[in-house]
């Protein structure tokens, strides 16, 4: 589809939303002084402008050319706006179909005394647009408090899990499983401040990273380097990569820039000090005792995400190891290769589903649409003998918040009994 095509199909989709929902906060203001209906409109016409006036912009500016505060914080209140109109819209669309569907009935089968318009069905008419506004408005104001307040409200989850064969010396080892940082999101490099003082504080042996350590481009790590280059451990920091790294959602001019985009990628990696396992393993070792870790490239099973992971390459030559550790950024792989052909691999770290940064979970409860994409989306599981855990993310994308589903560093310890 061409880009001006899109453009106006955006255009009229946000003006038939606006227009549509609209009714609803005119039927809201009927008794309001004039000075007062004016200042509503104007300032519900003036969001309207303001969403259309950032797509006429994305004509002419890349998305990725955006300054970062536009392209994380006004786009996204912009697509928040629209979202809740959508629900509350939806709202006063299934009471229109109602309406129309009494309409045609009354019209076929009804005499032509029908009663309409009454003082009833206008309370009604007036109670169902209260609710479509109020239900709109809770869901901004939970955006806007996951914005506000969740972004960078750091959780520390700490999981123990027990694997019989692993050796004595590592009896106790602990982890620090770190995923989907998305350093485009940031425009500041203080909450990543706070959360790498939070990792280094867990005072971890070893440290993983399960992938998307950008949104698009390398250059979006490059103002958090240093801070980012603080992260470390004793035995090592190993990484692997997310769907999100290898700038497959940008259009580059060439071949050529998008490779040179990807080798910049790896090189921070190494610049960090971080292993990057790319389809290998390395094993560590303590007191004369090798356990290993593996890593592939992203390979996703939903979705149609990118295959670049090669498994059985990074499984080759592991197999007298008495307990194997993956990092595979992409939970759905679990479940599609490496259990079913790779029952020796203990445990997988993942991470890719960010729990969609939006969901509830309280003691004895857990919820987020991400369930319906992901069987695996959030924390522990285990099939047999096999266990994977997947992280809800140390970032965000798109929205710039989360709402029920905290940002997460994972301390997770080995024992063998």
């Amino acid at each position: 589809m061409p880009l001006l095509l899109r453009f106006l199909l955006g255009i009229g989709l946000v003006l038939l939303i606006d227009v549509y929902f609209y009714q609803a906060v005119a039927l809201l203001i009927t008794n309001l002084s004039p000075f007062k209906k004016m200042l509503v409109r104007n300032i519900y016409w003036g969001f309207t402008a303001y969403t259309v006036g950032l797509i006429v912009i994305g004509i002419f500016i890349p998305f990725q050319d955006w300054w970062a505060f536009a392209r994380i914080y006004l786009f996204a209140f912009a697509i928040m706006l629209l979202i809740c109109k959508l629900i509350g819209s939806t709202f006063i669309l299934i009471d229109d179909l109602g309406r129309l569907m009494r309409w045609i009935y009354g019209l076929l089968f009804s005499s032509a005394s029908s009663n309409t318009g009454n003082t009833a069905d206008i309370s009604r008419l007036k109670f169902l647009n209260q609710a479509a506004v109020l239900l709109a408005a809770i869901p901004f104001g939970a955006f806007i408090y996951g914005m506000v307040k969740s972004a960078f409200d750091y959780k520390v989850r700490k999981v123990r899990l027990v694997l019989p064969n692993l050796p004595a010396a590592f009896n106790g080892l602990k982890i620090v499983h770190l995923s989907d940082i998305h350093t485009g999101s940031f425009v500041s490099s203080e909450p990543l401040e706070k959360a790498v003082k939070l990792i280094q504080e867990q005072n971890a042996d070893v440290i993983f990273f399960t992938g998307d350590l950008v949104n698009n481009i390398t250059d979006e790590v490059l103002p958090h380097a240093a801070v980012l280059k603080q992260i470390k451990a004793p035995m090592g920091v190993y990484s692997t990569l997310g769907n999100h790294d290898y700038g497959d959602y940008v259009q580059w001019p060439s071949a050529e820039e998008k490779l040179k985009n990807f080798e910049a990628l790896k090189d921070i990696h190494a610049h960090f000090g971080w292993k990057l396992l790319m389809n290998e393993h390395i094993a560590l070792k303590k007191e004369g005792a090798e356990i290993a870790v593996l890593g592939v490239e992203n390979w996703g099973a939903a979705m149609r995400f990118p295959k670049y992971g090669k498994i059985e390459q990074a499984h080759a030559g592991t197999e007298n190891y008495p307990v194997k550790l993956l990092l595979s950024h992409d939970p759905s792989h679990w479940d599609a290769q490496i259990r079913k052909q790779y029952p020796d691999i203990d445990v997988t770290f993942s991470g890719h589903t960010h729990g969609m940064q939006f969901g509830i979970e309280i003691p004895g409860f857990r919820w987020s649409p991400s369930k319906y994409i992901y069987k695996q989306w959030a924390d522990l599981y285990r099939e047999g003998n096999q266990y994977i855990y997947v992280n809800r993310g140390l970032g965000f994308l798109g929205y710039p918040g989360r709402v029920g589903i905290l940002p997460e560093i994972t301390v997770m310890e080995l024992y063998n009994s």
